[in-house]
């Protein structure tokens, strides 16, 4: 049985971990918030005092972090896992980061004999608690082989994307964009059915039963309904960050994206005017200007 790490044990990264112990693995962890750090021992995981020392006692790592700068530190500075981890082992990005990112990463770690396996995840906190992530890995296939069981205690569906660091956090940006769209779609036509004056029961019943329902939509508007924006694990900062990456490539690639500009754009808002808040909250900006909320 490997020995696994998890570093960032927020709402995903705690979701990894229960998980992986519920799986059987020895999982140590690292987190700069002593609260998450103590739920984490609470559960059954062992706290280390930096990633450096996750990496020393595991054979595999998972890197769970907000962003591009953060995973560069974790993994490639000083005293982080590149340093201690054994050759052999992997580590394990599942944070969502710029693809040219993870190809940076993956190029300082050529010839460290510490395998990179780039695998950002879709499912958020109910996939991530529920052990039913969507994986997107791209990494050599032994490696996907071997720690193919480590991958299976956190995913449902592991999808082999391809075999060179950036081809996971390509295909995840070109998710956020599609799911980013679905969101501020369904958000509008809330806020459209509120000052229509139908009710958010009817509203639900109908959508999630049409061709439209999808678990993106369905979740949105159920927690439009029941006046849920803060606390669902679902923050609007992840998804207004996932939208930068997946503009950026855009950019980069000369590809207009029309919808999904625009639902940046709702994002930045609601992040703004509600930035503790949840991705649903780009509701309540938009009930703002029209003087109307959509309730069950």
């Amino acid at each position: 049985m490997k020995r696994v790490g998890v570093i960032g044990l927020g709402d995903m990264g705690s979701g990894l971990a229960k998980n992986l112990l519920k799986n059987g693995f020895s999982v140590t962890g690292f987190d700069l918030s002593q609260s998450r750090m103590d739920d984490f021992v609470a559960m059954g995981g062992t706290a280390a005092g930096s990633p450096g020392d996750v990496g020393a006692i595991s054979d595999a790592v998972f890197v769970m972090v907000m962003n591009g700068n953060q995973a560069k530190d974790v993994i490639l500075g000083e005293g982080g896992l590149t340093s201690t981890l054994a050759k052999g082992s992997v580590v394990l990005l599942t944070a969502t980061i710029k693809a040219s990112e993870a190809r940076e990463i993956g190029a300082a770690m050529q010839g460290s004999g510490i395998d990179l396996i780039d695998s950002p995840v879709s499912g958020g906190f109910p996939g991530a608690q529920g052990g039913t992530l969507t994986m997107m890995a791209a990494g050599a296939p032994q490696v996907l082989d071997e720690f193919k069981p480590v991958m299976e205690a956190v995913s449902s569906t592991i999808h082999r994307v391809g075999e060179e660091p950036g081809a996971g956090q390509t295909v995840k940006a070109c998710l956020q964009s599609l799911i980013g769209s679905i969101f501020s779609a369904t958000f509008e036509a809330a806020a459209l059915a509120a000052k229509a004056g139908v009710s958010g029961e009817v509203l639900y019943n109908v959508f999630s039963t049409s061709g439209a329902g999808c678990g993106v939509a369905n979740t949105a508007l159920e927690n439009i309904i029941d006046r849920k924006f803060e606390g669902t694990g679902s923050h609007i900062g992840t998804m207004h960050k996932d939208l930068t990456i997946s503009l950026d490539m855009a950019r980069e690639l000369g590809v207009p994206l029309h919808t999904a500009s625009t639902a940046m754009q709702l994002f930045h808002a609601g992040k703004t005017k509600y930035p503790n808040g949840d991705n649903w909250v780009v509701t309540r900006v938009i009930e703002e200007i029209i003087g109307a909320e959509l309730h069950r």
